[in-house]
């Protein structure tokens, strides 16, 4: 039978399926509804001195028909007094003592910090994490991101934490910054329990084409926000892996967070390392209940494969993410239509023809209307598989025997690389390419 339950840098949970910090968080109400409906965690909308939030505060990006693929916020911490939160994580904790309350803190000074870790403490709190992420509001009084920016300034408050908590705390870093390595160095220098990544990302999702204001607009004006939703999950990926893989920080518990939505995003942070997941926006976007598909995925998911718990499949992926230079060059692959599949859209000819290599071709009669691939100029770029919109019309065909490897590390070690401007040994020598006078048929038709 497989086994959900998770043991995260000494927090325990049914589940690695935990709320991030954010609205849903807010309350005890909130939290203990999300919980009876199967969630394993939480973490608590950020502690701190209260503040005064702005109206509006959410702005989003929406493409074609999916709503809210980015999601924009500029709400700060929480604006609730710290004694409420407090006595309502203990309420919680009363109802739910085997699901992880984690609390989210950010304070200014020293003195701040540990008054409210033994605050947190004190109302039963299972963890501790520490908001090093925020982009807006928090960072403009020295705070959030802008600690998360200073990599010496965060190890330091990690070791204030350290010193004072009795129970793990986990660092959450910001993404707003060129290596992510180097706050997690920084963490695990300050001792940290665990890691959390991603927050938001600084953004403006768009403008108000008659008032000239960003979104979200407050009263004719606004400013950058925390950007987050399925849009940033590429992005939050890469840098679960970084962190996964570096040296110093690849043996400290990571939590993943940016635009889970279904249970394949759980499974595909958990290859890359994740011992648990955080989500936000989708349950913004569709409630609490989505928990239920989460869960019922990843357990199939796990008996397809014949795991019996998380740990026996976290970081699989990691050992197949290498290095562009490491690569197999002599790797071929090409693509195949499927002509009973095919409709007839032409869309993998128009991407093919005008943004890829001009290797797929139109029958000479308007009747037939499905392509055809020139396999000779097709360098397996796989754009067109990619823009049909039929399942499986478009396949990638191996055309290697598998026999010959050979990485662009070994052809540098050997001396076989280009080195000079017009060097025969480029890739693209011999590669069929039109002439440019052959893109101008419409202009010398209309010349006539």
């Amino acid at each position: 039978m497989a086994d959900l339950s998770i043991n995260f840098a000494g927090i325990k949970a049914p589940n690695p399926f935990w709320l991030a910090s954010a609205p849903p968080t807010n309350t005890g109400y909130q939290i203990m509804k999300a919980f009876d409906a199967g969630w394993g965690g939480a973490v608590w909308k950020t502690l701190g001195v209260p503040v005064v939030n702005v109206s509006s505060r959410y702005g989003s990006v929406n493409y074609r028909d999916s709503r809210m693929m980015g999601f924009n916020n500029i709400e700060l911490i929480s604006d609730r007094p710290l004694a409420d939160n407090l006595r309502e994580i203990e309420e919680v904790k009363k109802y739910f003592p085997n699901h992880a309350v984690i609390a989210s803190l950010m304070v200014e000074s020293r003195a701040e910090w540990i008054q409210i870790i033994k605050d947190c403490e004190n109302a039963g709190a299972d963890g501790l994490e520490l908001n090093f992420g925020c982009p807006h509001g928090m960072c403009e009084r020295g705070m959030g991101s802008a600690v998360g920016q200073e990599p010496e300034v965060l190890k330091t408050i990690v070791q204030w934490v350290m010193e004072a908590a009795n129970i793990p705390v986990i660092t959450k870093l910001s993404p707003n910054i060129s290596h992510i390595t180097d706050p997690g160095r920084a963490a695990v220098a300050g001792g940290t329990s665990a890691i959390s990544l991603v927050n938001t990302f600084k953004s403006i999702v768009g403008i108000n084409l008659d008032t000239y204001a960003p979104y979200p607009e407050v009263d004719g004006s606004g400013t950058n926000g925390g950007y987050c939703g399925p849009a940033v999950k590429p992005i939050a990926l890469n840098m679960v892996k970084e962190l996964a893989q570096d040296h110093i920080t690849k043996n400290t518990p990571i939590s993943g967070i940016g635009g889970i939505e279904n249970w394949r995003d759980v499974v595909e942070y958990i290859l890359l390392g994740c011992g648990s997941v955080q989500v936000c926006t989708a349950v913004m976007h569709y409630g609490f209940g989505i928990v239920r598909e989460l869960e019922s995925g990843v357990l199939q998911f796990m008996r397809d494969k014949g795991y019996n718990n998380i740990e026996e499949f976290r970081g699989k992926a990691l050992p197949n993410v290498k290095e562009w230079k490491d690569l197999n060059l002599k790797h071929k692959v090409v693509a195949d239509i499927n002509a009973e599949k095919c409709i007839g859209c032409q869309l993998c000819y128009t991407a093919c023809e005008d943004g890829a290599h001009q290797a797929i071709a139109l029958s000479g009669d308007p009747a037939i209307r499905i392509p055809s691939i020139i396999e000779e100029n097709c360098v397996g770029c796989n754009l067109c598989s990619l823009v049909c919109p039929v399942e499986e019309c478009i396949t990638m065909v191996k055309r290697d025997d598998g026999t010959e490897r050979l990485t662009w590390a070994e052809r540098t070690e050997r001396g076989d690389v280009p080195v000079t401007f017009n060097d025969p040994l480029a890739g693209g020598i011999g590669h069929h390419v039109p002439t440019p006078e052959d893109a101008i048929k419409t202009f010398k038709n209309t010349r006539k």
